[in-house]
Protein backbone atom coordinates (compact mmCIF):
# COMPACT_ATOMS: atom_id res chain seq x y z
CA UNK A 1 0.00 0.00 0.00
CA UNK A 2 1.19 3.16 -1.26
CA UNK A 3 1.90 5.82 1.88
CA UNK A 4 -1.32 7.12 3.74
CA UNK A 5 -2.50 10.18 5.97
CA UNK A 6 -3.90 8.69 8.97
CA UNK A 7 -5.95 10.61 11.92
CA UNK A 8 -7.09 9.77 14.86
CA UNK A 9 -9.81 10.70 17.65
CA UNK A 10 -7.42 12.52 20.22
CA UNK A 11 -10.29 11.27 23.07
CA UNK A 12 -10.73 7.52 21.00
CA UNK A 13 -13.74 9.11 18.57
CA UNK A 14 -12.99 11.81 16.59
CA UNK A 15 -14.69 14.96 16.28
CA UNK A 16 -15.97 17.17 13.70
CA UNK A 17 -13.23 19.48 14.68
CA UNK A 18 -10.93 16.25 13.63
CA UNK A 19 -12.23 15.21 10.81
CA UNK A 20 -12.28 18.60 9.28
CA UNK A 21 -8.85 18.66 10.07
CA UNK A 22 -7.78 15.59 8.23
CA UNK A 23 -9.77 16.69 5.03
CA UNK A 24 -7.82 19.87 5.06
CA UNK A 25 -4.34 18.19 5.40
CA UNK A 26 -5.20 15.76 2.60
CA UNK A 27 -6.23 18.58 0.14
CA UNK A 28 -2.78 20.00 1.19
CA UNK A 29 -0.90 16.64 0.45
CA UNK A 30 -2.34 17.27 -2.82
CA UNK A 31 -4.28 13.61 -2.18
CA UNK A 32 -6.72 12.49 -5.44
CA UNK A 33 -10.16 13.63 -4.55
CA UNK A 34 -11.49 9.99 -6.14
CA UNK A 35 -9.30 8.21 -3.56
CA UNK A 36 -11.83 6.40 -0.85
CA UNK A 37 -11.24 7.36 2.60
CA UNK A 38 -10.87 4.46 5.18
CA UNK A 39 -12.63 4.32 8.58
CA UNK A 40 -12.25 2.48 11.34
CA UNK A 41 -15.61 2.51 13.91
CA UNK A 42 -15.83 1.80 17.20
CA UNK A 43 -18.43 -0.27 18.52
CA UNK A 44 -20.66 2.58 19.13
CA UNK A 45 -20.26 3.42 15.27
CA UNK A 46 -18.12 6.47 16.05
CA UNK A 47 -15.35 7.21 13.92
CA UNK A 48 -12.42 6.19 15.60
CA UNK A 49 -9.71 6.44 12.77
CA UNK A 50 -9.66 7.70 9.01
CA UNK A 51 -6.77 7.20 6.59
CA UNK A 52 -6.69 8.34 2.74
CA UNK A 53 -3.23 7.36 0.52
CA UNK A 54 -1.42 10.29 -0.63
CA UNK A 55 -1.50 9.21 -4.18
CA UNK A 56 -3.61 7.10 -6.13
CA UNK A 57 -5.04 4.49 -4.34
CA UNK A 58 -5.68 1.03 -6.61
CA UNK A 59 -7.55 -1.09 -3.53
Amino acid sequence: MPAALRFTGEDKDMTLDELAAFVDAAKKAGVPRDNVIRAELSTSGKIKQVEIALAEDDD
